[in-house]
């Protein structure tokens, strides 16, 4: 069985990347949290921090960076919060804005229990 790069990272190195801390109650981000930078890396910047504003000049999910970082989400996560906090990213939530064209002339719900009702007293 061979492992994947997350699995040998090392626990005290990610110990090391977060400096110990965690999210919590706190978590602004989601797997499909769009992040975006906001601007480049700057000197003395940490090296995860710095592959994360360069990977996000387009919109990327997190779920994305924690694969190219191969590292877990949790810890990507407080990566990212630390960028948030400093205004290096912003954050957009897909559901939080106006549906796909397409999504948004689909018909309404009242519409599709009728059909359904309809294809029930066939």
């Amino acid at each position: 069985m061979s492992l994947r790069p997350v699995d040998r990272e090392s626990p005290d190195r990610l110990y090391t990347v977060t400096g110990g801390r965690t999210l919590g109650d706190e978590d602004p981000f989601d797997l499909v949290s769009l992040i975006v930078s906001e601007r480049d890396p700057a000197p003395g910047m940490q090296s995860e921090h710095v592959r994360i504003l360069r990977s996000c000049r387009a919109p990327m999910a997190v779920v994305e960076i924690s694969a190219i970082l191969g590292m877990p989400v949790s810890v990507v996560k407080v990566l990212l919060r630390d960028l948030l906090d400093a205004g290096g990213i912003t954050v957009r939530h897909p559901s939080r804005y106006t549906p796909h064209p397409v999504m948004a002339q689909l018909p309404d719900r009242e519409t599709l229990k009728q059909v359904l009702v309809g294809l029930q007293n066939l």
